[in-house]
């Protein structure tokens, strides 16, 4: 029996879609396709355009139990990332985010922001080998940083203004990243 090039195709089709509702291959189809859309860079919000954060008014407290007030970072350049273990585009910008976090974590606050339990973030961590702590709010976001999406991530300069707002995935290790925060961190 010969298969024409129309049923070849359709069979093609049904595969693709089997494969994209059976559970245990959605969700890596799902991170690869992501990846694929996170390899730009964010957008630098004009200098204009941006919002001035004012609210420093955010407990959170990290995955070893020790409180951090937001406060704190007040004067400094912030990199805040609400994500989830469960989120393809959290998971496929997570490697860029880490070496980033590698690189400036003695310069810039980093707050990466998930409201799952504990071991699930850690198992997480544990098994992509990263580094980065988690936070989880104690109390409610400032009304400028609140979200209703992930991934969401905020870069903030030294006198408070928003200097990235982005929801989605990104490539974080992009040369473009790297000069903002070294610009607004003064070393270039």
């Amino acid at each position: 029996m010969k298969i024409s090039k129309s049923q070849r195709n359709n069979i093609i089709f049904l595969v693709i879609i089997l494969i994209m509702v059976i559970p245990q291959t959605r969700q890596p189809i799902q991170i690869l396709l992501q990846k694929g859309l996170a390899m730009f860079s964010p957008s630098v919000v004009d200098e204009e355009n941006r919002i001035l954060l004012t609210d420093y008014d955010w407990q959170l407290v990290d995955e070893n139990g020790m409180a951090y007030n937001f406060n704190d970072a007040k004067g400094k350049v912030v990199f805040i990332n609400f994500w989830a273990t469960w989120c393809p585009p959290c998971i496929a910008e997570m490697p860029s985010m880490e070496k980033l976090y590698q690189d400036y974590k003695e310069d810039v606050v980093f707050l990466f922001v998930s409201n799952e339990k504990q071991e699930v973030i850690s198992k997480f961590k544990e098994k992509n080998d990263y580094e980065f702590l988690v936070h989880a709010a104690l109390t409610p976001n400032p009304e400028l940083l609140e979200t209703s999406s992930i991934p969401r991530t905020f870069v903030i300069d030294q006198q408070g203004n928003i200097v990235i707002d982005k929801s989605g995935a990104a490539d974080w290790n992009s040369a473009k990243v790297r000069a903002l925060l070294d610009h607004l961190l003064n070393l270039e």
